[in-house]
């Protein structure tokens, strides 16, 4: 099947502003926003929760990407809406090559990095058992919506344009790193960095779907179907 035209692409405004707020998500809101919580806290004279902060954090970021990204949102929905029988196979197929190849890498890393335990995972199942509905909502809905729109929109979808290798290579890498660098800086370990190959497979599928049905649309499905899956899989 020959791949489709993209009918979505982001104007000049939306990539300069989604590099600056990229930066900020990527590099100064992971450490940043537990001491604006404490001050927020006090200010307020109130005690924030752990998933009341999650949760503010979460729909921050969902709006800013809306205000950000509005446009393109806009144009990328219009491209599902006129291709959605093929966004809706890519999205089955992606789901099963995302699921079995997956499981594949995990099992594999497992047994070769016995002494370094998946944080990521780690730290989602404890927030599902303080706070099941909120994180729920996260997982599933939230993070996967800003997280297509930023690294698979933004970062796959600007750098196609150049390079087709180098828009993979830099959104699944990207991507990758997301999920472990503050575990590796908090541990001082960076051996953490191995695990990022758990994710590359995630960054490779996501960035496929999105490619071959031309709307974002199909990678932010893709996503929380496969995050859903996850979390059903830690709370059996």
């Amino acid at each position: 099947m020959a791949k489709r035209k993209t009918a979505t692409y982001m104007t000049a405004g939306e990539q300069i502003a989604g590099v600056v707020f990229f930066v900020i998500y990527l590099l100064v809101l992971p450490f940043a926003t537990a001491p604006l919580f404490r001050l927020a806290g006090r200010l307020l004279g109130v005690s924030i929760s752990s998933a009341m902060q999650n949760i503010i954090y979460y729909y921050v970021l969902f709006a800013v990407t809306i205000i950000i990204f509005h446009g393109f949102l806009g144009r990328t929905s219009r491209h599902f809406a006129d291709n959605l029988g093929g966004a809706c196979k890519t999205l089955v197929i992606g789901l099963i090559g995302l699921y079995g190849l997956n499981e594949l890498v995990y099992r594999l890393t497992n047994l070769i990095f016995t002494n370094h335990t998946n944080l990521n995972d780690t730290t989602i199942s404890a927030q599902i058992d303080d706070a099941p509905h909120m994180t729920l909502l996260i997982v599933i809905f939230l993070a996967p919506f800003v997280e297509e729109v930023l690294f698979r929109g933004l970062v796959f979808g600007n750098l196609k344009s150049k390079s087709r290798t180098v828009a993979y290579l830099v959104s699944c890498l990207l991507f990758a790193l997301l999920h472990v660098w503050q575990f590796a800086v908090v541990k001082q370990d960076i051996t953490y960095f191995l695990l990022m190959i758990q994710y590359l497979v995630p960054g490779l599928v996501l960035a496929w779907a999105y490619e071959h049905s031309g709307t974002l649309w199909t990678s932010i499905g893709l996503h929380a179907a496969a995050n859903a899956l996850s979390v059903w899989t830690m709370m059996r």
